[in-house]
C-alpha cells in the first residue's frame, strides 16, 4: 500500500507563475547554516575537480547524492530530520551547483567512479547512501561496480531504463551546436527555465532561493555546455541499456544485488514513469520497494517526512527481508 504523503494540494503538478514565487521557501530549512566546504578531488575518471560539499548533523556520515537539474540544495527540507542521527555529506556533482565544471566529458560511468573518489577524498568510503533521481542511478552503478563503496543504498525516484525519449534528446543534441542553441535559451533566464525544468506535486514549495540555487550556475557558457553533457552523456540510453543488462545477468544467475538497497517511488510522476520502480524490483528481488502517494520525483521536497522516516527505518534494521 503506498505511503500517504502530507501533501494537501487541489491540482497536482500544477505550476504556479514565476512572478507569484515567494522570496523564501515556505518551510524553513538549515541549508545555508551547514558547514561549506571547498576541495579539489583528484579523479582517474574526471580528473581534479574542485568539489563544494556541505555538512549537518551529528554521528555516522550518510551521503546525500542529488540529481539532475539540482544541487545538494534539494535535499534542504530532510537535513534536520536526517541530521539528527547522521553526519550528513551533500555534495554538488560535477558541473553542478558550487561545484567546478570537470575537463574530461561527463558520463554516467565517469559520475558514479567519481563519486567514489569523493567519499575516499574526506574518508567516507563505506558508509550509506541517498541518491535522489540521477543519483539514485548513479549510486546504484557504483555498487555494482565496487559493492565496498556503500554499506546500504537508498534510491528515491532513479530512473534506470533506456527510454524512447532519451534516445530522442540524444538524437536531437547530437547535432551540431544544439547544445549551445540550448545553452543560449537558457541563458536568457535562467531562473525563470529552472521554475519551468522542476516539477512538484505541490508547486508551492517553490521560491525563488531555489531558483536562484538552480538556475545561477547556468548563467555562463560554461555552466550550460555541462548541463549539455548531462542531458546528451550523462543520460545515455546506452548507459542505461548497460545497467539494465547487468542486473538481468545478475537475476539469472540467481546473484543478489551486492549491497542492501531500498527503493523509493512516487506513484505520480511527470519526469520518471513509476513503472521503473515496479520494473526494478523485479529485477533486483532482494531490494526493498517503497511507494508514496500525493508526491513526486522530488519524493524529499513533496514528502519530507515520509523520505525521513523511511530511510532512518532501513538504516536501523538488519539485512533481513520483508
Amino acid at each position: 500500500m503506498p505511503i500517504q504523503s502530507d501533501s494537501t494540494v487541489g491540482r497536482p503538478f500544477r505550476q504556479q507563475a514565476f512572478s507569484d514565487l515567494p522570496e523564501f521557501p515556505r518551510r524553513a530549512h538549515p541549508y545555508f547554516t551547514a558547514t561549506a566546504h571547498d576541495i579539489d578531488v583528484d579523479s582517474a575518471a574526471l580528473g581534479s575537480v574542485r568539489t563544494h560539499y556541505r555538512e549537518y548533523g551529528v554521528g555516522a556520515p550518510l551521503l546525500l547524492v542529488h540529481g539532475l537539474m539540482t544541487s545538494g540544495y534539494s535535499w534542504r527540507d530532510v537535513l534536520d530530520g536526517l541530521g539528527a542521527r547522521y553526519r550528513l555529506v551533500i555534495p554538488d556533482l560535477p558541473g553542478a551547483g558550487r561545484s567546478g565544471i570537470p575537463a574530461q566529458g561527463l558520463s554516467a560511468p565517469r559520475l558514479a567512479a567519481w563519486i567514489a573518489d569523493f567519499q575516499s577524498a574526506i574518508g567516507i568510503r563505506g558508509c550509506p547512501v541517498v541518491g535522489n533521481s540521477l543519483g539514485g542511478y548513479l549510486v546504484m552503478r557504483q555498487a555494482l561496480a565496487d559493492p565496498g563503496a556503500f554499506s546500504k543504498v537508498v534510491t528515491i525516484h532513479a530512473p534506470a531504463f533506456p527510454q524512447v525519449r532519451l534516445h530522442a534528446l540524444r538524437a536531437v543534441l547530437s547535432v551540431p551546436r544544439a547544445g549551445d542553441i540550448l545553452g543560449w535559451w537558457i541563458r536568457r533566464d535562467t531562473q525563470r527555465w529552472a521554475h519551468q525544468a522542476v516539477h512538484y506535486y505541490d508547486d508551492a514549495h517553490k521560491s525563488r532561493e531555489e531558483m536562484r540555487e538552480y538556475g545561477d550556475p547556468l548563467r555562463t557558457v560554461a555552466g550550460t555546455r555541462a548541463f549539455a553533457d548531462y542531458l546528451r552523456e550523462v543520460m545515455s540510453p546506452h548507459d542505461f541499456a548497460e545497467f539494465i543488462a547487468l542486473l538481468e545477468r545478475q537475476a539469472a544467475k540467481g546473484v543478489d544485488f551486492p549491497v542492501p538497497l531500498q527503493l523509493i517511488y512516487s506513484c505520480q510522476d511527470p519526469l520518471v514513469s513509476p513503472t521503473v520502480g515496479a520494473r526494478l524490483a523485479e529485477l533486483i528481488p532482494n531490494a526493498r520497494l517503497r511507494w508514496v502517494d500525493r508526491s513526486s520525483h522530488f519524493v524529499q521536497v513533496d514528502s519530507p517526512g515520509v523520505v525521513v522516516s523511511q530511510v532512518l527505518e532501513f538504516l536501523d534494521t538488519g539485512n533481513e527481508q520483508p
